[in-house]
């Protein structure tokens, strides 16, 4: 066995720039870490599928139509984002002449809160003196008469009149008393209610056809991509119809449906690998999300889903929805095994998945020497690799997609004090 890896290792070597090992370009900088020894279970692999963490066909809340739809299907959409907007002039219309009511309602109540302003007090203050005037004046002249009348020195009717218009000039004295209690106490409690109670009412309806405007803006729920187009400017859409798909795909699942044998023998958040064909230079690990504790009555096997962060790139998400994916579940007994950190994995040469060993002398500089590996279970960060590699060996974990057999080597970050 270990002459195939040496075999491969020379094969690997000769599809290498031969120049990249020339003296003179100096020791490139690369991160290290420590291979360890560690017992992990097997692990059993099955296939799955990836999974979209969350799917919304997001439909219209309102009758309307369509007057801008600025998505377009794989485009990237974060929450809050305009999905469509129906047409609102009518409701705009509406909200204006509820909103100059609503304005008018307020200064009315304003006007009662502030009470009476000084001019109507002072108005108020006259017109009671002027009140009062009359009605001493009143007095004073019907006392005349009726001492006159006394000595019959005037007619009874003389005395009456007198007496009927003293009376009257009391009479409009109470009434600006009055007016001018009223004037100097403020409106009353229950009119300030009142208003109080009107303004509401008005915010309400302001509110209400506000809020009817907003729900002809249909926007996005969360952060995704829009997988399916369902409506088009100008089209008439009714309150329920679906107007777009959106999926998360920053973080993913992978779905795969586990044997009843193997499922027994699963824990939660234990950690899986994860490989997809199609993204052959990638190499995924995330932990056991969710075990579900009903089988399916035809195959017999229990959905399991499997945690996995995406990568997002300017092309979009490496993990796409329904990519076939390989699955490797920790079951078995453990066994000893040799764990290297992910980042230390190199996928997608010739020979498969390999890993630099960097031989130093000093700790500080070396050379490195690719090793083909076959890749195992994983553990949290690490993964258990089968080949020439032993516990305490040096891997380059940064910087390896730029090295090449013998290429010098300069450990910016090693951890060779882990070494076992």
């Amino acid at each position: 066995m270990d002459r195939l890896f040496v075999i491969a290792a020379f094969t690997l070597a000769s599809f290498v720039n031969p120049l990249a090992a020339q003296p003179g370009q100096g020791p490139r900088p690369v991160t290290t870490a420590v291979a360890v020894e560690k017992s992990v279970a097997p692990g059993v692999t099955l296939v799955g599928s990836v999974r979209p963490l969350k799917t919304s066909v997001v439909g219209s809340a309102v009758d309307g139509r369509v007057l801008e739809y600025p998505i377009r299907q794989g485009q990237r959409v974060k929450k809050g984002d305009t999905l469509a907007q129906l047409r609102t002039g009518t409701i705009e219309l509406e909200r204006a002449v509820a909103q100059a009511e609503l304005e008018l309602r307020q200064q009315e109540l304003e006007e009662l809160r502030n009470g009476s302003r000084k001019e109507e007090k002072a108005q108020a203050q006259a017109l009671l003196q002027e009140a009062e005037a009359v009605w001493n004046l009143a007095k004073e002249r019907k006392e005349l008469k009726e001492r006159l009348f006394g000595r019959k020195a005037i007619s009874e009717d003389e005395w009456l009149d007198a007496r009927s218009a003293e009376i009257i000039a009391f009479k409009k004295y109470e009434s600006a008393r009055a007016n001018y209690d009223l004037v100097m106490a403020g409106p009353r409690v229950e009119r300030i209610r009142q208003a109080e109670a009107r303004v509401k009412a008005q915010s309400e309806a302001v509110e209400k056809l506000t809020d009817q405007i907003q729900l002809h803006t249909i926007r996005a729920p969360f952060d995704g991509y829009v997988t399916m187009e369902h409506a088009e400017v100008g089209r008439w859409v009714m309150k329920g119809d679906p107007v777009a798909e959106v999926v998360l795909l920053d973080d993913t699942e992978i779905e795969v449906n586990v044997p009843e044998d193997v499922v027994a023998r699963l824990i939660l958040n234990s950690t899986a690998r994860v490989e997809v064909a199609a993204l052959a230079d990638h190499v995924f690990t995330g932990p056991i999300a969710s075990i579900t504790p009903q089988a399916n009555p035809k195959s017999r096997t229990f959905p399991v889903r499997i945690s996995v962060k995406n990568l997002i790139t300017e092309q979009g998400p490496l993990l796409k929805s329904n990519m076939f994916a390989r699955v490797t579940l920790p079951v078995g007994n453990p066994v000893p095994s040799i764990l290297v950190p992910k980042d230390a994995i190199v996928l997608g040469g010739p020979m498969g998945p390999m890993i630099f060993v960097v031989d130093t002398p000093d700790g500080k500089t070396g050379k490195v020497r690719p090793v083909p590996v076959q890749l195992g279970i994983a553990d949290g960060s690490m993964i258990a690799v089968k080949g020439p590699v032993k516990p305490g060996d040096i891997v380059v974990t940064q910087g390896n997609e730029r090295l090449f057999p013998g290429s010098e080597v300069q450990l910016i970050e090693s951890k060779i004090n882990q070494r076992q």
